[in-house]
Parts: structure tokens; sequence; C-alpha cells
């Protein structure tokens, strides 16, 4: 810890890395290293030299030399770099008040460094003055010291060569005032699309390791703060506890009382937090904002100076230009300042995501298990993405809390100017249009609320879904598993469909609320006084003006629903920051000392949650250092909590535990990253290859590498899934071997392995020859054959340890351990001895799966994606000569072959047919009503607008206006139906967009449920819970609206230009090449920031992919200690995605800033043509043409920017259609070919000429295999790992279809029938048991076929029925996500129940009792012999005991039969059934 805390601020980066220094292709040195050692060497050596240097010099004087000029240099040169030196300290002091704090060797290194350049300076004047000429101390110095820079600056320049750098920082101020600084990007991805080695890295502001632990910091102070306050008062009463037991109730009422009240009053506010950290940075939007909201009301009165220039013909010609240039002006001015406010706050929202999205994944890692239960892994993963994503959002807008009110407030005071009292009417209207809005955001927010849970429910469970969608297809429960997602989509769908409604009165109030406004004003203002006339400049000046309004009330609402959107996201993530976190020092974790022992537990009481009861106590046990100790007991007895609690996974209620020295930890269900087998069992530590290869070979991982593809450096796929549950368990415990810790915590590593593996992993690995034997280690196990070997056993009853002693103590005391033995030991007993002294046992046999692949080099056996692997046999060479060069395959096949599909970036355009696909989804009749109601709207917005031009041109009579009344009639009669067509169109668009959702989401739940094994094993879960929870949220809720906006502002833009072209036809000219400018720039635009946004989404699915699985092994990453590296690969991941982000920020803004000047361009002509044309225009249409042109600055923008979203929006629905065209599996159910509902009868299974293989690709692992079994046999199918017998069942089950051959069953060809026919017919108990979550019946019976009494009755035979009803809800127990609140083996016996309770006439056993002890092992046989005595029994053993009484045994062999018999027949033929019957001690 010493020198690593001097690396950085929490001790984050390593002071030395071996494989960034050593087993490298580029070699480098770390920077902490650079700062300290490289810097210290020369230092060291100097004044190490001074002392007898100084001396030296003292005693021998040679006279006196003068100041030459190269002595002058020289000393200059001291000073200057001394100077240098208090320079970068100075900086890192000024960083430190600024709240950014770097490594301490940013103090330190520079301090050191001045004060020895200091030293030198005085060497140099000093050798000068005792005439020293040429100095051998002070040479090896200054060469030292270049020696050191140089390695420091060539390190340096490499790290400037590998990133691209952002040419931001180094562009001149015009560049970065309008962007002009990226367009070398936007040309870039005009010429060819972007990929990601194109984007610039980040910058050091904008990184994760920046920006993270700032906010980590400052919550922490924060949580700090809190926690202290209600702790005071929760331990007073506990002191009286200890005095007098007898009121030890009533004090726990008094603890209750006492925390509650306090918590109410200090809550950790997140917000305080937030603006601590981003507070400053974006303080300096807030002056930009202001200029920005001042200058927009320039226009308004330069167009009443314009009006009136045209109204007084004596004006000279320059004022009319003067204006008109005052005008452009001031709109350029306006467009710069507003893209810089926006670049800000975008900025600002980038890295609020970042810092939310890392203080996340920092406290997931350390949050305990009872907090772990209260979010599930969806609910987290929304967190990440949703929720922050709010942040990001608010940011933009936040602002606009104190800048709409003032921009209402000038313009309020302009129209007083203008138009006098009367503006009242309108202000009237828009206080009353307020609390509607306000009732509307209100209303949206609860629908959000409930749109968000049922969202987190439909991801949860599609996330099960996709983790057991083996199981739903093995049992035929796809349908039923449907109508659950669609049962929670349709909540769902109700919700959108009222906030549909909703946004559809909001975008009516929105639109009519300008026009209302301005006709009350009219109406008011014409009425009262006879005398007051409507001309040009009050009427456009007034309606310039209300259209600046209408931007602050429209946004005002939106604002407000957007916080408080914001605010229940951040109540969401407080709740998650203030879960409690494991407490680090439960278990006191020191270094070995020589003390009592290396696991001390004493008195420990341990439960899983604090409010539960616990679940271990009174537990006490010493380990010595490097003892050997087994822990057995029935199942669900708390074994694995024995081993959690040693890992501090546990609350400790009282006692006292110390671990000594590092822990590895094997864990009872192996989790395996996705990556290459080689990271796996490295696991981050430095690559030893003589320890590597010595670890693989004990953990009977080499035959296994030799099949994999591309060896040791094969990919594997997210949770394994192109392992063997076999070799999962395998690479799990080599990562533990590998990284060479002191004591060992193995969670039944034995259970997934057949017997002959599991004996030489334990000789060569746990067992007290092992590689582990000086090693602390403590195993949990069912294998009783191995207990003789065990230094200590504890026996494990409910809880507590019932006996505890060697093997031969625990015979003696005769008590429950004995009697266990008895039942189960005798046979493997004598074997035990037997083999001891047996001959063969010392001859070089051939080891784990008798797997020595030694064929010809060409004919590698590939195997892939399949619960087995094929191997081939050859017992000529002894296991270590398979040398490193079979580990290392053939290079060109090495790259060939990647098993993940990443989430892959279409290029190009959005298709047209992706537009109709989703017109198509809406109904062609809606999508044409909404466009015609469209039209419509406009229409009239434009007619009455031309009106009111007509009306102010109305000659005065004797002061006043003739026919005011028509005019005001026709004007409102106009606005109304304007109204009643936005309305209209709103419906329409809204309720449309529903229909789309809900066909989309049909369809693609469909496919992904419709869709063969093969393409769950290549795609990762996240690729497509993104697809159902992020693109299914852009169809539900983003896609409509914008829709709306697109179309809106289409038509407004065409409104505008029509305008223009009747007041100036000449302005004809000037529009079509600025027409062309800004096609011109859109699609520049839209080719970039599609592209952009493509590789942002792309690069997002790791983040969530990395997160997901950090949860599931986050047991494994603290017991290892490696929650450092995962954070740090957690913080590339996410500033992978931000470097696809930022420039998408900077395009947008690149974009606005060119359009808006292409707008500036059309005032300007507007203006210009409306002067130079003046004595023939009438004001009114002066008026009208300059207020639109003042106009569509905006609209263009807004145009572009929904045109580019709708684009970035719609690939949504490309990306869901795309799962539409994947390939299927058969039809479910055929209705010609459909066996009748007896069938199978008596259960008589062919297998004919069958031959399987996984893909066209790949090699036969099933090659030709031709038996009957007929109806009630039993059979056993043996054979090593990997010879295919699982295989042989997925077959049965038609997972892979047959490559040729058939199978049979009852006459009937089962390749001819549909799916759900066949397998509802046959039941499997498979090898993972899986749950899903939802209540216990719901797991046994998801048709709800049976009845309860049923339902009971197979607990009962599945020996569950006394713990089921132990439980408080019975049958409704809820069961956790993947089923975790049970214990592995109680999940088996769930499993089996399930069987019971379909009663078909085939049933398979997939190693069904692989994680049951002995004793429910013997249990489960006995209910299966009774039960299915008709039935066609097959099953896949590993415990060869199991199937001795079979009536027949099938052997394989690299996919072929190569034995079939009875048990007794095969033993005697001393074949290969023979030798693994041998191993497992049954002969």
């Amino acid at each position: 810890m010493g020198i690593e805390s001097l690396c950085s601020a929490d001790a984050s980066e390593p002071f030395w890395d071996w494989n960034l220094t050593w087993h490298t292709e580029d070699p480098d040195f770390t920077p902490c290293f650079q700062n300290t050692v490289l810097v210290w060497i020369p230092c060291i050596y100097l004044w190490l030299c001074f002392p007898v240097y100084f001396l030296y010099l003292q005693r021998h004087d040679r006279g006196y030399i003068q100041v030459s000029n190269l002595n002058k240099a020289k000393t200059a040169l001291g000073l200057i770099l001394w100077i240098v030196c208090w320079a970068d300290l100075f900086y890192s002091f000024w960083e430190r008040s600024q709240n950014i704090f770097r490594a301490p060797f940013f103090l330190i290194s520079p301090t050191v460094l001045g004060v020895t350049m200091l030293l030198a300076t005085f060497l140099i004047q000093y050798e000068r003055i005792k005439g020293v000429q040429s100095s051998g101390v002070m040479t090896i110095f200054w060469f030292m010291s270049l020696l050191c820079a140089t390695l420091i600056f060539i390190s340096k320049i490499k790290n400037a060569l590998n990133m691209n750098p952002c040419p931001e920082f180094s562009a001149s101020f015009l560049s970065r005032v309008t962007f002009w600084w990226i367009t070398g990007l936007m040309i870039q991805g005009y010429r060819n699309p972007l990929e990601a080695k194109d984007l610039w890295s980040l910058n050091k502001e904008d990184k994760s390791e920046e920006i993270v632990p700032g906010l980590a910091r400052n919550w922490a102070k924060e949580w700090s703060k809190t926690k202290r306050q209600p702790l005071n008062m929760l331990y007073a009463p506990k002191k009286q506890q200890k005095s007098g037991d007898s009121n030890g109730d009533m004090t726990e009422e008094v603890e209750a009382l006492i925390i509650k009240p306090s918590q109410k009053s200090s809550e950790a506010s997140l917000f305080k937090v937030l603006y601590k950290t981003f507070g400053p940075y974006f303080l300096m939007s807030f002056l930009f904002k202001a200029a920005h909201d001042l200058l927009m009301f320039a226009g308004p009165e330069i167009l009443k100076l314009l009006l009136n220039f045209v109204n007084n013909k004596a004006a000279p010609d320059w004022q009319g230009y003067f204006y008109t240039v005052l005008l452009f002006v001031c709109a350029c001015l306006q467009t710069l300042i507003l893209h810089q406010y926006f670049h800000i706050c975008f900025v600002t929202g980038m890295r609020l995501k970042t810092a939310i999205v890392g203080v996340i994944y920092r406290k997931a890692l350390v949050i305990t298990n009872s907090a772990r239960k209260t979010s599930t892994v969806g609910e987290i993963v929304n967190l990440m993405s949703v929720d922050a994503q709010r942040f990001m959002d608010l940011a933009t807008y936040i602002n606009m809390i104190w800048s709409a009110p003032l921009q209402v407030i000038l313009a309020l005071y302009l129209l007083w100017r203008n138009l006098g009292p009367s503006v009242l009417a309108g202000v009237a209207v828009m206080v009353l249009l307020v609390p509607i809005n306000a009732v509307m955001a209100m209303k949206t927010k609860t629908y959000q609320v409930a749109q968000m849970k049922s969202k987190d429910n439909r991801i949860k469970l599609m996330n099960e879904i996709l983790n057991g969608i083996k199981v739903l297809k093995l049992y035929a429960w796809e349908l039923a598993f449907r109508e659950k997602v669609l049962e929670i989509r349709q909540k769902e769908l109700k919700v959108l469909k009222k906030s549909a409604y909703l946004a559809a009165m909001a975008t009516f109030t929105w639109v009519c609320a300008p026009f209302l406004v301005a006709l009350s004003t009219f109406a008011v203002y014409v009425m009262i006084d006879k005398n007051n006339i409507l001309d040009a400049q009050k009427a456009f000046v007034s309606l310039a003006l209300f259209n600046i309004l209408r931007f602050p009330l429209n946004m005002l609402p939106m604002v407000i629903s957007n916080m408080v959107e914001a605010s229940v996201s951040l109540k969401r993530l407080r709740v998650f920051l203030s879960h409690e976190e494991l407490d680090p020092d439960s278990i006191i974790r020191g270094p070995i000392k020589e003390a009592e022992g290396c696991i001390v537990v004493k008195n420990a009481t341990f439960s899983w949650a604090k409010t539960d009861p616990p679940l271990l106590s009174s537990i006490n046990f010493t380990v010595p250092e490097g003892s050997l100790v087994a822990v057995v007991g029935q199942v669900g007895c708390g074994k694995s909590s024995l081993l959690s609690a040693l890992l501090g996974e546990m609350d400790k209620k009282e006692g006292y535990v110390v671990v000594k020295g590092s822990v590895a930890y094997v864990p009872q269900q192996a989790w395996v990253q996705n990556a290459t087998l080689e990271d796996n069992i490295i696991f981050g530590r430095e690559m030893s290859e003589s320890r590597y290869k010595r670890v693989i070979e004990a953990c009977a991982l080499l035959p296994d590498i030799e099949i994999l593809p591309s060896g040791d450096k094969t990919e594997i796929g997210e949770k394994g899934v192109n392992l063997s549950g076999g070799q999962k368990q395998r690479v799990s415990l080599a990562r533990a071997v590998y990284c060479n810790a002191d004591v060992y915590l193995l969670d039944d590593p034995l259970s997934a392995v057949d017997a002959h593996v599991g004996k030489h992993i334990f000789e060569k690995v746990i067992g007290p020859k092992g590689i582990l034997k000086n090693k602390t280690r403590v195993l949990v196990t069912h294998a009783v054959n191995y207990l003789p070997q065990m230094d200590t056993i504890l026996v494990m009853t409910d809880g507590e340890i019932s006996e505890m002693g060697s093997y031969q103590e625990l015979l003696e005391q005769d008590g429950a351990f004995a009697e266990f033995l008895r039942t189960y030991a005798n046979a493997e007993q004598a074997m035990e001895n037997s083999d001891t002294n047996s001959p063969s046992a010392k001859e070089g046999k051939p080891i784990e799966n008798g797997g020595l692949v030694n064929e010809a080099p060409g004919k590698l056996m590939h195997r892939q994606l399949s619960n087995s692997s094929t191997y081939s046999r050859d017992t000529g060479k002894p296991q270590h000569q398979s040398s490193t060069a079979e580990l290392q395959k053939p290079v060109a096949e090495k790259n060939s072959w990647k098993l993940m599909e990443a989430d892959t970036a279409k290029t190009g355009r959005v298709k047209a047919s992706v537009y109709w696909d989703y017109m198509k989804a809406i109904g062609l009749l809606m999508s044409f009503l909404a466009i015609f109601l469209f039209m419509c709207n406009h229409i009239a917005s434009l007619t009455s607008n031309y009106w009111l031009s007509l009306w102010t041109d109305d000659p005065v009579i004797n002061g006043t206006q003739q026919n005011t009344t028509l005019r005001l009639g026709v004007y409102g009669a106009l606005g109304i139906s304007q109204g009643i067509a936005v309305f209209g169109y709103s419906m329409v668009v809204s309720i449309g967009g529903i229909f789309a959702s809900r066909h989309l989401h049909l369809n693609l739940l469909h496919n992904v449920l419709r869709s063969p094994m093969s393409f769950f094993e290549r795609t990762p879960s996240g690729n497509l819970v993104n697809r159902f929870s992020k693109e299914i949220d852009t169809i539900d809720s983003t896609i409509p609206p914008i829709i709306k906006m697109f179309m809106g502002s289409t038509f407004n833009v065409i409104g505008a230009c029509i305008i223009i072209l009747l007041a100036t036809p000449i302005a004809a000219v000037i529009i079509p090449p600025l027409g062309l400018v800004y096609f011109f720039v859109q699609r520049f635009y839209v080719a970039t920031s599609r592209q952009l946004k493509r590789l942002e989404s792309v690069s997002r699915s790791p983040v969530y992919s990395h997160f997901n699985e950090t949860l599931l092994g986050v047991s494994v990453i603290r017991a290892f200690e490696e929650q450092k590296r995962f954070i740090r690969q957690n913080d590339m991941k996410v500033d992978e995605n931000q470097k696809a982000y930022y420039p998408s920020i900077v395009a947008n803004r690149w974009l606005a800033v060119r359009l808006e000047y292409v707008g500036n361009c059309i005032v300007l002509f507007a203006a210009l043509f409306a002067v130079i044309a003046r004595n023939k225009l009438s004001a009114g249409l002066v008026g009208l043409s300059v207020s639109y042109s003042l106009q569509i600055t905006a609209y263009l923008n807004w145009l572009v920017r929904m045109s580019s979203d709708l684009e970035t929006n719609i690939v949504a629905v490309e990306r869901v259609k795309e799962y539409a065209e994947m390939e299927k599996e058969a039809e479910w159910s055929i209705e010609q070919t459909a066996p009748g509902s007896s069938w199978p009868e008596e259960g008589k299974v062919e297998f004919r000429g069958y031959s399987l293989r996984y893909r066209e690709d790949l090699d036969l692992v099933l090659k030709n295999i031709n038996v009957t079994i007929s109806g009630g046999e039993k059979i056993g199918i043996v054979g090593r790992t990997g010879a295919g017998k699982s295989s042989l069942t997925l077959g049965l089950f038609r997972i892979n279809e047959a490559a040729e051959g058939e199978i049979i069953i009852d006459g009937i060809n089962i390749a001819k029938i549909g799916l759900h026919d066949l397998r509802f017919k046959i039941t499997i108990i498979p090898q993972d048991p899986i749950l899903f979550s939802g209540s216990l019946r719901m797991n046994l019976d998801p048709f709800d076929q049976h009845s309860d009494e049923d339902i009971w009755r197979s607990l009962e035979l599945a020996h569950l029925k006394n713990f089921v009803s132990s439980l408080p809800d019975k049958l409704n127990h809820e069961c956790a996500e993947g089923g975790e609140n049970l214990s592995v083996g109680q999940r088996q016996l769930v499993c089996l129940a399930r069987a019971l309770l379909r009663k078909s006439k085939i049933l398979v056993l997939d190693e069904a009792t692989a994680a049951v002890d002995l004793e429910t092992d013997k249990l489960i046989q006995s209910t299966i012999k009774s039960q299915f005595e008709e039935c066609t029994v097959l099953t896949i053993a590993h415990r060869l005991n199991t199937i001795m009484d079979y009536t027949r045994v099938l052997v394989l062999e690299r996919g072929e039969v190569v034995e079939c018999g009875t048990p007794d027949q095969l033993l005697q033929e001393k074949g290969i059934f023979y030798t693994m019957a041998k191993d497992s001690g049954l002969v």
C-alpha cells in the first residue's frame, strides 16, 4: 500500500505493472514509476555524493576560476530548471484549490527535483571557486538526469501518438466561437462513414478518472454527515441491553423509534453534491444565457424602427440600410452567444452522466447482498441508462428556470409600451393556461412513474427469459412467458395511451396559446376605444413579441416536467447510493503471522441482512495454516453461506473473524467473463508462462484448450455459453489456483465434473499432494470418497457446526456423520484402498477425460457452443508432454473465429423502407389523415396572418377604421379552425404511435422467442436487452413527438418562404440559392451525425454488458480484491462511449451556427428588399414578411434538428425489424402432423443413423448413432466430459436439428411434428437448475394446468414439502431473480418437482443430481424409480452409482456409441465403462 498511495489519490493506479513493462511488444513504464523512481534516481545520487564531494572540495583548493560565459549559462540553466520545478509545484497546489486532487507524487517529485537543482547550481559555483575544471560527479549526475528524462519524454511522446487529440484546444478564438475546428471531422465523415478509430481522444477533464473521484469524494462527505446523526442515537440504548437482558425487547423498540424521526430530517442531498461538483463550470452558461435573452428583444425593436421608416416616406434611404445591417448583426451575435451557451450545457451534461455511471458502478461493487436484493440487475442497469440520461437532458434546460420568467417580463414590458393596458387581456389568457399546463405536467409525471415501473418489470422479466432461454425451449414454455411479458406490456401501453391524450391536449394549448393571446389583446385593444387604430407597426411588433413569448411559455412546462423526471431519477439514485455497504472491517484481513491459525472464527453469528434472523449461529472454529478442511452437510444447511461469511459477504451480528493473507474463491456456480480463456484464468495478475502451464495442466484444461478454435486465446461468450458446465467450473478453479493466494475457499468445485476429472483435480490441485498443498483450503463438498484425506471435517446442520474433527475422530464419535458415512462410503472406501496399491495408479495413465489429443494436427476438432466437447483418445503419450506448441494453435486459425457478435453499427442512410415500415405499423389511413390535418392547420395559420396584414392596411377615416368587427370575427374564426386541426393531428399521431409500438414490440418478442438456441449463444444478452429497453422506449415515447415537431417545422418553414415571396417577389432570386446551401450543410451534417450516433449506441452496449457481468460476479471480484481493475475497465468503456458522444454534441453546434447564418441572411434580404421597394409596399406587408423572416431562423434550426433526430431515432425501428429477418427454428405446432393427445403411448425411442453438428462449418458431434430403446427402459448414458452426452439430449428435443438420420418416438418421426408438440411430451431435468422470479407455483406450472393438490403431491415426492410448507407464503413464495433465495440443491429439487408434475412418458436427466448431497441424491433416485416406473428414462450420469441398476448403459466416445449393454455385461467386457467404474470406486 505504501508506494501505491503515492501513485494516486485513491490508490487505484499501480506503481509497477509487469504486463505494461515486460510482457508486451511495446514496453513502457507506469506514470507513477516515471514520476517517482525515474525522477528520484539522479537526485538520490547527487545527495549521496554531496557530503563526501563537498568535504573533498573543501580540502582540495586549486585556485579560483574567473566567471566565463559558459559558467554563466550553466548557472542560469540550473536556476531556470529550479524555477520550472517550482512552477510545477505551484500548479499542483492551484489544482488542489480547484478541488482537482492529483496523485501525491505531483507534489513530492517537483519539490525533490527543485531542491536538487538548487544544489546542482550551488555545486557549479562552488566547483568554480575551488578551481575544478571538469567534474566527474556532476557529469554523471547530468548524464543520469538526461537518461531518465529521455525515458519519460519517450513515454510521453508515445502516449501523445496513441492519442488522437481533440483539435479544440489548439483552435483560435474565431474557430472556437464558430466551431470551425470540427469541420475536418465533418468532411471525413461525409466522404466515408466514420469509424471508432477516427474519433478524437477525450479531453483530460472529460475523462472518468478526472470526473468520478470528485463526485465520489463529495458524496462520501455528504453521506458521512447524515450517517453520523442517526448512528449516535442508535448506539445509546444498546448499552443498557448488555446490563440486563430482560428488557432486550423493549430496547429494540426504543431503537426503532429513535432512528425514524431523525432520518426524515437528514437525508443526504445528492443535488447539493452534484451542484458542488459541477456548479462552477456551469455558472459560465448563466452569463451567456442572460446576454442572449437581452439580444432577443433587439429584433422587434429594430422592426419597429424599420416600419416607421417605411411609413415615413421622407426619411433618407441610408437609415433603412442602417436598420437592415443592425438587424443582421444582432441576429448573428445572438447565434454565436446561444451556441456557446449550449456547448457548455451539453458538456456539463456529458460529465454528469460519466460521473453518475462511474459512481453507480463503484457503489455496486460494495453494497451488501440484502441491498442487492432490493434492486434487481435490471433496475440498476436502468439507473445507469435511463436515469443518468435524464440528468444529461436536464443540464441543457435547467437555466430556463430563471431565463423563461425574465423573457416573459421583458416581453410584457415592451408590449405595454406598444399597446398599453389591453396587453393585460393577453396576460390573463397566459396566466389561465399556466395551471392547465402545470396540471398536465403533474399528470404526465404520475404516468411516467407508472410506465417506468412497468418497464422495469418488463426488462427484468426479459432479462430472465434471455438468461433462461434454454430451459424455456426445453420445457416449451415460450408461450406462457410471452403472455407474461405481453401482460406487463399491456399495462405499459394503457399508461402510454393516457399520456398520449395528455400530449395531444398539451400540443393544442401550446400551439393555440400565442394565437389566443394575440386575438384577445387585439380584440380588447380595438373594442375599448374607437380611436385605437391597429396599424402595421403595432400589430407586427406585437406579433414578433408574442412569438418570443411563445418559447418561454412552451418551455416552462417542459422544463418543469423534465425537472420532475430528474427529481424522480435523483431520488432513485439517492436511494441506491445510500444503500448499506459491506463493512470491510467485519472480517479482519491481516498479513500472515504465526498466531492461533489462518482462519479463526469465534462465537460468530451471521445473517444476510441486518433485519433477517441469523442464518449461521454461534460458529466456532480455527483452521491452522496450510491445512485442508472439508465442510459437509445436507442441501441448504448453510455450507455456501459459511464461505460467504468468511469472505465478508454476510452481515456479522456478533463474534470475531480473522482471515489471514490473501483469499481466492471458487463459487458454486462458476462465473466466467466474456474475455479470452487466458484472461479468465490470469484475471489481471501478471503473466508467468511456467505457472500458467502448471495450473492449466493441474486443472485438466489442456484437452479442452486443444479443442477450442483458437486455443487459450478463444473468446468465451457471455456467461461462458461456449463452455460446458464442467469446463466453466475448471476455469473458475484455474483462476483461483493461478492467483496464488494464501487462503482458498472452494465451494463444491467438483460437482460439475465427472468422477475421473474430479479425481485428477483433487490429486493435482486440492489434495495433500496437489499444487495447493501448502495453502489453507476450505472445501465444501458432497464427495464422500475424498473425506479420509482431509485434515479436519466440519459437519453442518441448520446453520450450525454440529460436529468437527478429523475423519477418524468423527467415525469414533459415532454421531450423525458416522451414520451418514456408513450409508455411502462402503463401496468407495474399498476402492480407495485397492486403488492406491494397484499398479495402474503408478503408471502414466491418461488423466482427465482420457484426453490426450495426439492426432495429426490437421484433424483439429472443433467444438463450439455446446455443453459438451469432443476428445480423442490415445493412451500412448504421458500427459506432461503436451507442449506449449499445442496450447498455441496455428495463428491463422486464431483470428478466424470469433464467438460473440458485437453490436454492429449499420452505415449509410436510413432506407426509405424503414419509414414506410413505420407508417405501415401506424396504419396508412392514419398516416395520411395526420398529414392532411397538418396542412389544414398551417393553411389556417398563414391565412389568419395575411388577414391581419390586410386589416392593418385598412384606411383610417376620421381617426377610426371601418368594419373592425368583420376583421376581428374572421381572424378569430381562422384561429379556432387552426386549433381544431392541431388537436386532430396531435391525437392521430400519438395514437398511431402507440399502434406502431404495440405492433413492433409484439413482432420483436415473437421473433426473438422463435429464434433457435444458436442465436442466443451468439448474441450477447446486452444487445437483446438493449433492443427491448432502449429501442422500444424510443419507439414508445420519442418518435411520435419528434414526428409532430418535424412536420410542424417543415410546414412553418414553407409557410414563411411563401409569405416572404408574396411581399417581395424579388426574393425568389435569393431563396433557392440559400435553400441549396442549407440543403448541403444539412446533408453534410446528417452523414456525420448519424454515424456518430450509431457509434455511440454501439459503444453503449459494452458498458451495460460489462456492468451486468460485474453484478453477477461481484462476490468473486471482491474475494480476489480486483475491484480497482474492474473500475478502471468500466471507466474505459464509459470513456469510449463518450468519445463518440462529444463530437456529436459539437457537430450539432457546428450545424446550428451554419444554419442560423442562412436564416440570418434571409432576414437580411427580406428587410433589404423591403427597404428597396418601400414606395410600392404597404407597411402591413413589410411587417408581415420581416416578422416571418425573424422566425425562420428558429424554424430552420428546429427543422434540421428534428430531421436528424427523426433519422437517428427511426434507427430504433430498423434495429427492431432486424430481428424479424433472423433465422427461425421450426414451427411450434403443425396442425396436419400433430400426434394424438395420448402420444407417446409406450415411450419407445429409436435413433436411426443419427448424426448432429452444431453449425454448418463444424465437424459432427454425434456420428451415425443407431440405438433402439424400448418403452419403460432405464438407460444410463456415460462418457468422458465432452463425448457428446448432452448433445444427444439436445438432439432429442430438437434444440439442434439432425445433420442426417432421424429419431423415431412411438413410430412418429420427431422431425415432422411441431416443436411444442414434441417438447411438451418429453420432460428434462436440466443440468443448470434455472428458476424465474415469480411465485414458486408459477415456476412449477406456468400454464396453470394443475390443481394445488397435484402440486403439493409433486413437492412431497421431490422432498420439498417440508421446506415449502415452512415458508410463510407456501406456494406463493416469491423466488428471487434466478432463484437466488434457494440453494442450488433446492433449485434442482424444484426442477424434479416440475418433471413429476408433467409426468410424461419419456424423462431425460442431465446430470440432474450434480449439486445435491448423496442423501438427497438417493431420495431423488428412489423417487424416479417409483414414480417413473413405466416411463423411459435416459440419464446422463457423472456419478456412476446412480445408474448401476439401470437396464442398459450407453457409453459414448467422441460422438459414437462404443459400448452398449447391461451394466454387468459391460463390467465383464473390461472396456471403457469398466475403467470409469474403477475410477469412481464401484469395482
